[in-house]
């Protein structure tokens, strides 16, 4: 199966399987109609929840022939650094009303925490496989609910990252392995030890979890469209989104395509070169997702995934426009723009996996060769382009190695991008 890629900071796939008449059918697989407010009524209830800024660049975009670039900064998230505790959060509630057969009704986060409703789901223990940010989420909510929790992670994991997951009360197991690895082995380990997985991936017999996590990533979006609409606009006309399992993608994806059925914004994925797992899916696996082979080992550690998650695939599949894999030193370049923007912009703190979307941008932007997907795509100075930074400093060592001391450098051959502002 062919894995390589030319040096181009930029490669992409158009996808031939987008915009077929099934899109909003398969949106609605993930959100059934009014299922998206779900999540965010629930969110609010959350101790110490506000809003994550929408933050426009507006000079960047102006400088690119772009109308607008408007980054939904998910690194102030209920001061986790990232966007996963909505997904994470949202589907331990779901599997607790589940679990008490109340499904048909809304709790709040203090009725869920009553002494009364926990004395009827009793000792639960939940169990998770991450590359950071997810267990983080996912120790955060347990600890709240005064349950245990468990999460595994790989041997490439940072130690920051570790830490902040064992400082939101999870005990935490190393796995001599990939991300992968640690989701197949905290599965097994959960069946032997009666533990439930709270997984943004999905496999064959567990669906409903991961598809509760990708709804709970649903209220970001729904503060962006409020956010947006107070400056005049309806919605982004583009969405460029990150993607490791592909379960972010898929709620954004999805949730734009059952908002705006008859015109969604253009969608394009971004994936690392390292582990381009939907791209590779995309454009050999004839509709069936392919797991992308090799150590993964790209600095954009929470996209590092070589399989996607069957239940995003569907929705990627079918509604995705673009698939689109960039080497580390866009993430990079992304990560000292967002932190030294123009004059007039304001800074963005981003880690790595934040900070692809906004490097891939730039190089899209700049490459003769890529203006006929520019076209295609119809970014110009009336696109309304949303980005979503997922994560702040979560790895404050390699943080400083990129951002301080230059690391992941742009090649010679690519330094030619200048544009007048």
């Amino acid at each position: 199966m062919p894995q390589s890629f030319s040096p181009s900071p930029f490669t992409w796939f158009e996808n031939p399987l987008s915009g077929g008449c099934d899109t909003l059918d398969v949106a609605r697989e993930l959100y059934p109609e009014g299922s998206d407010r779900l999540p965010w009524d629930f969110h609010r209830h959350l101790p110490g929840y506000r809003m994550s800024p929408l933050i426009g660049l507006h000079n960047l975009a102006t400088m690119l022939g772009l109308g607008g670039i408007w980054v939904k900064d998910e690194s102030v998230r209920m001061n986790l650094g990232s966007f996963k505790v909505l997904g994470g959060s949202y589907a331990i509630y779901r599997f607790i009303k589940k679990h008490l057969g109340l499904e048909n009704r809304e709790f709040t986060f203090e009725e869920l925490t009553s002494a009364a409703m926990k004395a009827r789901y009793g000792n639960l223990v939940f169990a998770t496989a991450t590359d950071g940010n997810h267990g983080r989420g996912v120790a955060w909510a347990a600890t709240q609910l005064g349950l245990r929790s468990i999460v595994y992670v790989h041997k490439g994991t940072s130690q920051a990252r570790i830490d902040a997951i064992a400082k939101n009360g999870a005990e935490t197991r190393i796995i001599d392995g990939t991300y992968d690895d640690a989701v197949r082995q905290v599965n097994l380990d959960a069946q032997k030890n009666g533990w439930q997985v709270i997984s943004d991936t999905s496999w064959e017999g567990y669906e409903d979890i991961p598809r509760w996590v990708m709804q709970g990533y649903s209220t970001l979006f729904n503060e962006a469209q409020l956010q947006l609409s107070a400056q005049g606009i309806s919605a982004p006309t583009h969405v460029f989104v990150q993607a490791g399992v592909g379960a972010l993608a898929a709620s954004a994806i999805g949730f734009y395509h059952q908002r705006c059925p008859d015109n969604p914004p253009k969608s394009v994925v971004v994936e690392p070169d390292k582990a381009a797992c939907l791209w590779l899916s995309a454009r050999e696996g004839q509709g069936k997702p392919l797991s992308f082979k090799g150590e993964l080992d790209t600095i954009m550690a929470g996209l590092a995934c070589g399989d996607p998650s069957p239940l995003a695939w569907r929705i990627l599949s079918r509604c995705t426009d673009v698939f689109a894999v960039c080497p580390d030193y866009v993430a990079a370049k992304g990560m000292r723009v967002y932190g030294v923007p123009l004059a007039g912009d304001p800074f963005v703190v981003s880690g790595e996996s934040g900070a692809v979307t906004l490097g891939s941008i730039m190089f899209l932007m700049a490459m003769p060769e890529a203006a006929g997907l520019r076209e295609k795509l119809g970014l110009d100075r009336s696109s309304q382009i949303l980005l979503i930074n997922t994560e702040g400093n979560t790895d404050p060592d390699d943080f400083r190695r990129i951002v301080w001391e230059g690391g992941d450098p742009v090649p010679e051959e690519f330094k030619f991008y200048k544009q007048d502002p």
